[in-house]
């Protein structure tokens, strides 16, 4: 539409005032868009979300069964799942993402997105009427990220399921609408956990919503899915209005009742008694067909049946087995790849593993992690977790974003290297310049992975000093651009500046372990934040960059506490007590944080594997710091719980742990 001079002028100086321009100019501006598309600030375009996120390697930290890297096998990722998305994503580019029938890409995916009214995604600034929809806003363009990328995961005949409740789910179904270009499937509701609260001021709600959208237009994997309704079994009789004959049931002739006639013909009804379908109503002595508890139908988008939640694993919000049951069911085949990008409890993957499918799980809560380890271990093969032991298919752990040092270093250097020139977003490109092996390139620009070298007594030497650079400076210095970058472990560095420039080129030192550079990147690193609390667990969190696990300084004091007496049932008046005397988080940050803050208030959680097997954590019982605060730092449990060799987990709040084995020994009797 054509703008007048008028129109023109009141724009121009409405944007010098800085003042909002009225709600008919909007169309104006925008009046090129056709579909339908939510208007929010900070909203950033497609191709910016694809190229501008970070990919992240995959360290992989744990295996179950037997697992081989050339072989699919399920996957289990601690990370922010905006960047583990983009890794996945390079997979499938890769050829290395397929479900069993060789097709690139996920077939389903399922998720339960979180939506956190605080942390991250309070305003900090403007009046107390628009911060709902700042928040709103903010958590959409979180959430939009995510759903971009996901879209791009799917494989062409695949879908996506997303959960809601009332307060979100209208806005994002637009924003959908948007992302998957109008490829709106349906919407199924799904029963609630039933409440009767008669003090509330609206209805209880009662139900959840799912969206579900195909990545294209034409074609998806669906199949109807049937289910038995579970009902009383009653009598129905054999007549119907209008005259007839009599007929012979149980040796005796029997007319139908006055201006009835009976539905079925003789052969049928000897069949039928023949059978025992048909017998005589005991209540009324007559000749009826018995209709059996059980009929079989197909679903149809109203699933308020069921119930969306469960309460096996003490997860918040875990998601019942049945509902995934026939999610997985409906939009999936045998063999094909399942993804749930916030995993929570696993029902996901649980479910995908009893039916035969393949699956990716994420979470950026450790306790989630752990949470969904021990279920996948102690999976039982009918759904509701029901029956005999199922051993699952063979899976891995991953780390996306907080990375263990100790493995890397543990390495060989081919590993490694492909590890450092992924961590910080290197094309793998090997080549030689003057005589030098170089690694890849960061844009346009040069990439050296440090190579380290053995001494005499066979111990690794790391020397990388300013007469280093000079050394590389003079060989390499006329043939390369303005910058020049080199990954290096942080201890082999001589020198604490982010770069050294020779004749005005700039040699970057990319240290391991470290945040990523300013510079680089353009954005400080932000990293996961674990919860605090139960009520935290769903937050919504986002990670920028990658750093390394530092794990935290513990003192406490282990003992039992004898209390004296006797409780009822004749046992002893004792407790098992861990006192938590001082905590402090060792993460390092290029941003000073108060000291207050590496303290106490650090601590995340305490989880115990009273049981340790030493080959894998198996999360027993778990103490948010929000309740340790309330009972003075102390972890109290029963005597009996006690054992010789349990696994004690301390995590801060950036999701670094200090693992301590304990026994019976180390806990030492006190008189209270």
């Amino acid at each position: 539409m054509k703008k007048t001079s008028i129109q023109i002028e009141t724009i121009i100086n409405l944007l010098r005032e800085g003042k909002p321009l009225p709600e008919e100019y909007r169309w104006l501006l925008f009046e090129g868009k056709q579909e339908t598309e939510l208007i929010y600030a900070g909203k950033t375009r497609d191709v910016d979300v694809l190229t501008e996120t970070m990919a992240v390697p995959l360290q992989k930290v744990k295996v179950f069964g037997d697992v081989k890297d050339e072989e699919w096998h399920n996957m289990l990722i601690f990370g922010d799942n905006l960047q583990v998305l983009k890794t996945l994503l390079k997979m499938k580019e890769e050829g290395k993402l397929k479900n069993a029938d060789g097709t690139k890409g996920v077939r389903l995916i399922y998720i339960d997105p979180p939506f956190a009214t605080k942390q991250e995604f309070m305003a900090k600034n403007g009046e107390k009427a628009y911060q709902d929809k700042i928040i709103g806003a903010q958590f959409l363009e979180w959430l939009r990220k995510r759903l971009i990328l996901l879209r791009e995961l799917l494989s062409d005949d695949g879908s996506i399921y997303v959960h809601l409740d009332w307060k979100m789910g209208h806005y994002v179904k637009v924003l959908m609408d948007e992302v998957f270009r109008n490829n709106f499937l349906g919407e199924i509701v799904v029963g609630r956990i039933k409440k009767s609260d008669k003090n509330v001021k609206f209805f209880n709600t009662a139900i959840d919503s799912l969206y579900v959208y195909s990545k294209r237009a034409d074609i998806w994997v669906f199949h109807p899915v049937a289910f038995k309704i579970l009902k009383k079994g009653y009598w129905h009789s054999l007549d119907a209005p209008g005259e007839g004959e009599a007929r012979i049931f149980f040796g005796k002739l029997i007319s139908p009742p006055p201006g009835r006639h009976w539905m079925w013909d003789q052969k049928r009804i000897d069949e039928a008694i023949e059978k025992g379908i048909l017998r005589l109503n005991p209540r009324t002595g007559k000749p009826e067909y018995w209709v059996e508890p059980e009929r079989e139908q197909y679903l149809d988008s109203n699933w308020t049946d069921i119930s969306a939640y469960s309460f096996t694993t003490g997860f918040p919000t875990e998601k019942s087995e049945p509902l995934l049951e026939r999610i997985i069911k409906a939009s999936s085949n045998e063999g094909d790849i399942v993804l749930d990008a916030f995993a929570g409890s696993g029902t996901t993957g649980a479910v995908a593993e009893k039916l035969g499918r393949r699956w990716i799980m994420i979470d950026s809560s450790k306790f989630a992690i752990y949470t969904m380890i021990k279920r996948m271990l102690n999976l039982k093969e009918k759904i509701g977790n029901k029956g005999k032991p199922l051993k699952p298919r063979p899976f891995a752990v991953y780390n996306a974003g907080l990375y263990d040092m100790k493995i890397l270093k543990k390495l060989p250097f081919r590993e490694y290297r492909k590890f450092a020139l992924e961590l910080f977003q290197c094309k793998d490109e090997p080549h030689t310049l003057a005589g030098i092996e170089l690694d890849g390139y960061l844009g346009q620009d040069h990439v050296y992975v440090f190579r380290w070298k053995k001494n005499g007594n066979g111990k690794t030497e790391y020397v990388m000093d300013r007469g280093f650079i000079d050394n590389l400076h003079s060989i390499l210095g006329n043939r390369i651009g303005k910058r020049f970058f080199i990954i290096a472990p942080a201890a082999s560095v001589m020198f604490l500046e982010d770069y050294i420039e020779k004749d005005g080129i700039r040699y970057y030192v990319l240290r391991i372990p470290y945040s990523v550079i300013d510079e680089l990147h353009k954005k400080n690193s932000k990293a996961l934040k674990q919860p605090t609390a139960d009520m935290n667990v769903n937050d919504v969190m986002e990670q920028v960059g990658f750093d390394f696990i530092y794990p935290p300084d513990v003192e406490c004091e282990y003992y039992i506490e004898d209390r004296g007496g006797q409780m009822e049932l004749g046992k002893e008046n004792k407790e098992a007590v861990i006192r938590i005397k001082g905590f402090r988080s060792n993460i390092i940050s290029k941003k000073p944080i108060p000291e207050e803050e590496l303290g106490l208030k650090s601590l995340s959680m305490v989880m115990i594997d009273y049981d340790y097997n030493g080959e894998y954590f198996d999360m027993d019982d778990k103490w948010f710091a929000s309740d340790l605060e309330k009972n003075n730092y102390e972890i109290r449990f029963p005597v009996e719980k006690l054992t010789d060799r349990m696994m004690i987990i301390y995590m801060d709040v950036f999701g670094n742990e200090r693992k301590e084995i304990k026994g019976k020994k180390d806990f030492k009797l006190k008189r209270k």
